[in-house]
């Protein structure tokens, strides 16, 4: 890609930049398991459920990839006030780029949506939501405080994330064009239904194919029929802008006078769930930081390409972009926080791929790391390589430890080729992150018994194994330290 260095630059802005959305935020539940058999009651699939994963979508995935490029965002956004309202609420408090600005109504329930999910292809979903309306004051409410938040000097977009669930009503597209057009700040919709009449005056209008042909009653499948189309609803609707997502089509970018189609670039597809939230989120965060249209639909083209090649509602990090578009050395590609490892797991299970474990606080690294480390690697078809940080490290090992800090380490670590994965933990053991990686090899060195090894129990008791990787004689981090201390 010729714009990539020009692009990369501007991934660092991106951090500095602030957006409102808001949305109807929604909890999504993935239910994963294996089928082994067909059901003697009916010709259905019976699913033995092996694990779940919680996170949000709606507004709330937005949030999330704005979050995990970095984006100052404040998300405002109605649940309700029962357990799946809280739970959504839990999920984005960990969210540390991402103020949250949620009301529980008790009168409607928070909507669930619960994917199955067995060998990477999606079983079934099903809904558990109340769409009746908002009351008329807690409407009224909402417009007042999202009037304040974009007047506040800081706000540099607007996401409108409608999901057809009872919040982006008439009034409060109406109170947020006016605020946003009195403050100089643009707004990118995510749209619902077939009447794009109610977004006038929106910057950026985001429709897929299907929404883009139903809203302006035309065709919108060849290039040409997609152009025509936008250029309809542009006129007819008062926009700025449409880009439609077109899936293995990729997106086309049209304004009054320009058109972009640009080409997907997703290697493999395994889940397309929220992929339009990321790219809602992309524009918008580029958008802010002060990008040029067009530039920040490449961006968001780039992310569509990654997200839809992880499973579940994922997000894409700006690191990620950086490697999507070419400029990244590979490292920073492999160190994960303990969310997004769970994330990159589920998504090598979903590919049938066993995942191995292994610990430590690699301060120097030597031989005999580098022999754990290729037994380790050896023994699964990806690694996941779990790091005490420096608080740990020198809880466990006294003062003068680590040698290294924690981001020298994981590189050095991350840049070996058995390793797929590099976390970070804060504990004094890895027992929290085997719980939630839940490893099929738990790698230790022979230095241990089995009884022994952190995790151990666990692993064994859901059918996984533990290995001990001989020893190389001759190597410790703490004899080379004092070598050199003379």
């Amino acid at each position: 890609m010729n714009d990539a260095p020009r692009l990369i630059d501007w991934l660092d802005r991106l951090a500095s930049a602030h957006v409102l959305c808001v949305g109807d935020v929604m909890l999504d539940r993935f239910v994963y398991g294996e089928v082994e058999r067909i059901s003697p009651e009916a010709p259905i699939p019976v699913m033995h459920i092996a694990r779940e994963v919680v996170t949000v979508g709606g507004a709330g995935n937005v949030a999330r990839n704005l979050s995990a490029l970095g984006t100052a965002t404040r998300l405002f956004g109605v649940v309700g006030d029962d357990p799946a309202g809280r739970e959504a609420a839990e999920v984005l408090s960990f969210e540390s780029s991402v103020s949250l600005s949620l009301t529980a109504d008790g009168g409607r329930p928070t909507t669930v949506k619960t994917r199955f999910i067995a060998g990477g292809q999606q079983l079934l979903r099903t809904d558990e939501e109340q769409l009746s309306a908002l009351s008329d004051g807690l409407i009224n409410k909402l417009c007042g405080f999202l009037t304040a938040a974009v007047s506040d000097g800081e706000c540099g977009a607007l996401v409108l994330s409608d999901y057809g669930k009872g919040l982006v009503t008439d009034m409060m597209i109406a109170a947020a064009m006016e605020a946003a057009t009195a403050a100089g700040v643009p707004v990118i919709v995510d749209p619902k239904g077939n009447d794009f009449t109610r977004y006038r005056g929106a910057d950026v209008i985001t429709p897929n194919r299907r929404e883009l042909s139903a809203a302006s009653r035309m065709p919108a499948d060849a290039d040409d029929e997609v152009t025509a189309a936008a250029h309809h609803l542009i006129t007819s609707c008062g926009l700025g802008a449409v880009i439609a997502t077109r899936g293995a089509a990729g997106m086309t970018v049209v304004t009054e006078t320009d058109v972009v189609h640009l080409p997907a670039l997703a290697r493999e597809v395994f889940d397309v769930s929220g992929a339009g939230d990321t790219v809602v989120a992309t524009l918008a965060a580029g958008l802010a930081a002060g990008m040029k249209l067009a530039d920040a639909a490449q961006l968001a083209n780039v992310a569509a390409g990654l997200v839809v090649a992880k499973v579940g509602t994922a997000v894409v990090r700006a690191d990620e972009l950086a490697d999507g578009l070419g400029g990244a050395p590979g490292l920073a590609a492999k160190i994960f926080d303990r969310v997004a490892v769970q994330e990159r797991v589920a998504q090598w299970r979903a590919r049938g791929l066993t995942v191995g474990f292994t610990n430590g606080c690699f301060d120097i690294v030597h031989p005999g790391h580098i022999s754990l480390i290729e037994q380790a690697s050896a023994a699964c078809d990806r690694l996941v390589v779990a790091l005490n940080d420096d608080g740990s490290v020198r809880r466990l090992k006294g003062d003068g430890r680590p040698v290294q800090q924690e981001d020298a380490r994981a590189r050095v670590i991350a840049s070996l080729a058995g390793v797929d994965a590099v976390v970070l933990f804060n504990e004094d053991t890895p027992m929290a992150l085997i719980e939630a990686v839940r490893p099929d090899v738990l790698v230790k060195g022979a230095d241990y018994a089995l009884d022994e090894v952190v995790g151990g129990d666990l692993v064994t008791s859901y059918g996984g194994r533990v290995v001990l990787s001989d020893l190389v004689d001759g190597f410790s981090t703490t004899d080379t330290i004092s070598r050199i201390a003379g």
